[in-house]
Parts: C-alpha cells; structure tokens; sequence
C-alpha cells in the first residue's frame, strides 16, 4: 500500500497527532529513527514553538594550536618501540641500544631493496610483540622509507596485512608518522597505531647518488645513510605497570618546505637546516615556549656541518639552543673511527635513535622532555638533474614523561 511520499507522511502525522508528546513521538521516530525519539521529544518540550533545533554533542576543545600545530587533549603514549640496524651501525656508539644488528646487508634477501622491506616487516612485528598486542589490534599502519613508490614500506608492510598510509617526508617520515599516527587516536579513529620508517645505504646511493661499484669520493659534507628501520606502536593505553610512567606526545608542529636554493646533492645538511630553524622556531611561538622548558632538542640527520647553520639561524631569530642541541646523525656514528664524514642520514637515523637511545633517557627520566624534530632533504635525481635545488621540511614533536 502507497503511505505518499515522506513531506505527505510527516503531514499527516502532523494531523493526527494534534497533542504535543504525540508529535514529538512521530516526527522524532519517522526522521530519525527511534533510537533518536527520546531527544526530540525533549526539544519538543522545552521548545513549545516546534523549532527543534537539536543541539549535537558537545565536542572536544579546540586542537588547533596558532599557526601550525596540534595539541593533544588524550594522552597519546608511546607503547612500545623497536629498532633494527645493519652492521655499521651495531660498531658505533649506540651499538648497545638496539633490539637487534643485522650483518648481512641483504638480510638474507637477493638485492638491497628486498633487505630494507624486511628491516620492516622485522621491526614492525617486534614492535608489536613489545607492546604485547598482537597485530590484528593495530587499527592503521604509518610508514615510509626513500625509495620509488615507497617499495620498501609497501612490500615490507604488505607481509602484516594492516591498514596501510604510505608516507614521504624524506628523512622526516618517521616525524610525519607519529604527528599523523597521534592525531587518530586523538580523533578517536583508533586505539593502537604502528608507526615506522626505514632506508639502508645500499638502496639508498643506487637510487640517489652512484652505484657503490663506482667508488666515488664523498665530499666532507656528505653524510652516511642509516641502514635499518625504527618503528613505534602509540596507543591510548600505557605499556608499563600502572605504578610506573607513560611517555607521550603532548603535541605537533606539522613543517613547511622551505627552499634555500641549495643545489648541493652532497650538502643535506645545508638544505635541511633551514627547514628545521623554520618549524622550532613556529612550534616555541604556538605553543608559547621557550628552550628553557626542554632537556634536549633533538633534529634527524642535519649532521656536523647542517647542526651549525641551524643554530646560527635560530641565533638570529634570539633562540640559542647550542647547549641543548643534539643530532640524530652526529650520535649513531662516530665520524672519525667509522669515516661517516658529516654523520648519519635517511629516514632510519632518527627512528632508530628515538626507538632506542633517546626513549632510554626518557624511561630513566634522564630526560623529561624533549623536542624532537627528524628533518628531510626533498632531494628528487629528476628535478636536481633538471637544475631545481633541494627543498628541506621538518616536523616537530612534543614528547615528555607522564606527568605523576
């Protein structure tokens, strides 16, 4: 039987139920459905006029935090994290806080790039053991690496079956991952979250630079790339025992590309300072901070040569943090001994380092909080061999122990 279409339903509802509580009862339950009826029935109560204009629920405050940054309401812990390197790595001064060295470059695969997937695939899975879940629980995946297409994320996430968010903020990935990863759980999209980065040095020169059969001479300047993968399961729940505390992320600064006209393939250091000066200096201003509230701030792999433009430039702007500067690239080598020149880069440097070193000093509350910035060379073979100089981007992150 033809009930009429649904503005002639609601007009004859409109008819029959001449009383006020009948026609909440109708329209509520004919538009929205009955789960909803209860509400409109209040609106219609304390609105005798029959303007229901029903208030939605109230959200969340406001994240937003001046220009560019997020701050976050829910406390986004970091669960677990992992750390997995190749053998130049395991002889430098961090060699004892890693999870695990791996010897073979290949790692057991037949070319570089299948190495560095399952660097990921390793990593990701330990990660996950660590925060004691099991990967099923993990609600997205965010990941990236250097290399075309993302390969060696993609190939080595595929084995895990996640939800998968390909990433490419050069070396900064692992800075986007987490800034990207901990606004889902503040969004509520998700409970637990993986997070990782990678890059090896093999794939890494045969893609960017020269083939190593080559033997090109590397200028001071240049830096060494990383090989291995750091990766971080963040969560709403805390890892550690109740009596113990937390280590979170209070807040993002998401970076700009900025562009000094470097057209220096074997400065990365160069291109990428700027960047780094750029976003310290905007998340101090939108989070209303100084050095002072720091212990540390940390960059990715600006190396000996970017570590000193950058505290020039932020000396210019009356931000001195030369007591307070620590580099990623600097710390996983020693330059002289291991002949890394500049120090470490690649999306690995600074993951690995947080995942080990730096969540150390946190955990013994060595630190208590600190500001780490992994910074990227948008270094591209085509636009640099069409004369475009390399753009550098860097992203901030507020990371402290739970406050008791």
């Amino acid at each position: 039987m033809y009930l009429g279409s649904r503005k002639e339903q609601l007009n004859n509802y409109e008819r029959i139920c001449s009383n006020l509580i009948g026609r909440a009862i109708c329209l509520g339950s004919c538009i929205l459905g009955i789960e909803n009826s209860l509400l409109h029935i209040f609106c219609f109560f304390t609105n005798p006029m029959g303007k229901h204009n029903v208030r939605k629920k109230e959200r969340k405050r406001n994240m937003q935090q001046g220009k560019q940054s997020i701050s976050f309401e829910t406390k986004i812990y970091i669960k677990s994290a992992a750390s997995i390197v190749g053998k130049k790595e395991g002889e430098g001064p961090l060699k004892s806080e890693f999870d695990q060295i791996v010897e073979n470059p290949f790692f057991a695969k037949d070319t570089w790039e299948e190495g560095e997937s399952r660097f990921v695939t390793e990593t990701c899975l330990l990660a996950i053991e660590k925060a004691g879940l099991e990967k099923e629980q993990i609600r997205y995946a965010f990941a990236g690496d250097l290399l075309g297409q993302l390969i060696a994320s993609s190939f080595g996430i595929k084995e895990l079956e996640l939800p998968f968010v390909g990433l490419y903020g050069a070396c900064s990935n692992i800075g986007l991952a987490l800034s990207l990863g901990s606004i889902i759980i503040e969004g509520n999209h998700g409970e637990n979250v993986l997070c990782a980065a990678s890059s090896h040095f093999g794939s890494a020169e045969k893609q960017f630079r020269f083939p190593l059969e080559y033997g090109n001479q590397r200028p001071q300047s240049s830096t060494w790339t990383v090989t291995g993968c750091g990766a971080f399961v963040l969560s709403k729940n805390n890892n550690e025992k109740k009596s113990s505390q937390g280590i979170v992320i209070r807040g993002c600064t998401i970076g700009k590309i900025v562009d000094y006209d470097i057209k220096d393939a074997q400065n990365m250091g160069a291109a990428m300072a700027p960047a780094a000066a750029c976003v310290i200096t905007q998340f101090l201003d939108d989070f209303k901070l100084s050095v002072s509230d720091f212990d540390q701030i940390i960059t990715g792999d600006l190396g000996s040569i970017g570590k000193q433009i950058l505290e020039k430039l932020l000396l210019n702007n009356q931000i001195d943090v030369k007591n307070k500067h620590m580099d990623c690239g600097m710390k996983i080598f020693d330059s002289e001994k291991q002949d890394t020149h500049s120090g470490g880069s690649g999306c690995a440097c600074s993951a690995v380092v947080l995942a080990s070193y730096i969540l150390r000093k946190l955990k013994t509350k060595e630190w208590k909080r600190i500001l780490f910035v992994p910074t990227g060379a948008m270094f591209s073979p085509t636009s640099f061999n069409e004369g475009h100089p390399v753009p550098g981007i860097a992203h901030a992150l507020w990371i402290e122990v739970e406050e008791e």
